[in-house]
């Protein structure tokens, strides 16, 4: 017998994107805690390098990046066929409406402002996942 899991147990894999390493660590922990396999990166350049790296099943980008900002990481992926398929989750302290408008545009599946709610961030990712 395998101990391997099969693609059905295997956990899903979400890549946080954010410069602020105290936010990586809370949402690595929350995360982890239900299940997730967790990738980081601090800048935009490296999170673009991770999901060619790691094909993460879901992204969770800041837009107030080093590198490159989130919303150039965001267009450059959606526009890419082999990862638009990924889920971005835009969590940033950004809060105006044209902020989030900019997030959609760019290709964002959802849009949620810090400081954020944990329950509403793990239904959004759940609910992403599941599409």
């Amino acid at each position: 017998m395998s101990d391997t899991p099969s693609a059905e147990n295997k956990p899903k894999k979400i890549l946080i994107v954010d410069d602020e390493p105290i936010i990586v660590r809370v949402l690595e922990s929350r995360l982890k805690t239900q299940g997730y396999e967790v990738v980081n990166a601090y800048d935009g350049q490296e999170g673009l390098n991770k999901v060619r790296l790691e094909n993460p099943d879901l992204i969770i980008l800041d837009i107030m990046l080093p590198k490159m900002d989130g919303y150039r990481v965001c267009r450059l992926l959606k526009l890419d066929d082999k990862y638009k398929h990924i889920p971005v989750l835009m969590l940033s302290a950004r809060v105006q409406n044209e902020d989030k408008e900019k997030g959609m545009a760019a290709g964002a599946d959802a849009y949620i402002t810090k400081p954020f709610n944990p329950k509403e961030l793990l239904d959004t990712i759940q609910a992403l996942l599941q599409t």
